[in-house]
């Protein structure tokens, strides 16, 4: 398996991501969009931050369960329900400064949104890794 992350000339200069990733593999793990959702089914506290928390937690657990790294992550989109620009930047921090940093330095889309799919749900992230 080879994945090739590059920002080719002429695109602007990212904060950390790559504008494409090029992947050959034997295998592709899509993960459901990871929810800020405790083992209970309840959904964590703590605000962005705290859900921001267990959406890292969900995704390790999840690619840890398929034999995956954060490395082996070759897209990625955050969902944020907000309309602020730094609730946005907050939870990109917040990831970055994880132990899934690695699969943010992909393919990657970060987006405001109105609603999510739980009630009080503000963050959920999408997933794809190369085995």
């Amino acid at each position: 398996m080879t994945i090739e992350r590059s920002n080719p000339e002429g695109l602007h200069a990212t904060p950390g991501y790559h504008h494409v990733t090029r992947v050959q593999a034997d295998t592709m793990v899509f993960l459901a969009g990871q929810c800020p959702l405790q083992p209970s089914g309840e959904l964590a506290p703590g605000g962005l931050e705290g859900q921001t928390t267990q959406v890292i937690d969900n995704i390790l657990a999840a690619l840890t369960a398929v034999g995956a790294t954060p490395d082996q992550v070759v897209r990625t989109v955050i969902y944020v329900a907000s309309s602020e620009r730094d609730d946005l930047s907050t939870v990109w921090t917040q990831l970055n400064e994880s132990p899934l940093a690695p699969a943010f330095t992909t393919a990657s889309t970060l987006l405001g949104v109105a609603q999510l799919g739980f009630p009080g749900q503000l963050v959920e992230v999408d997933v794809t890794a190369a085995l």
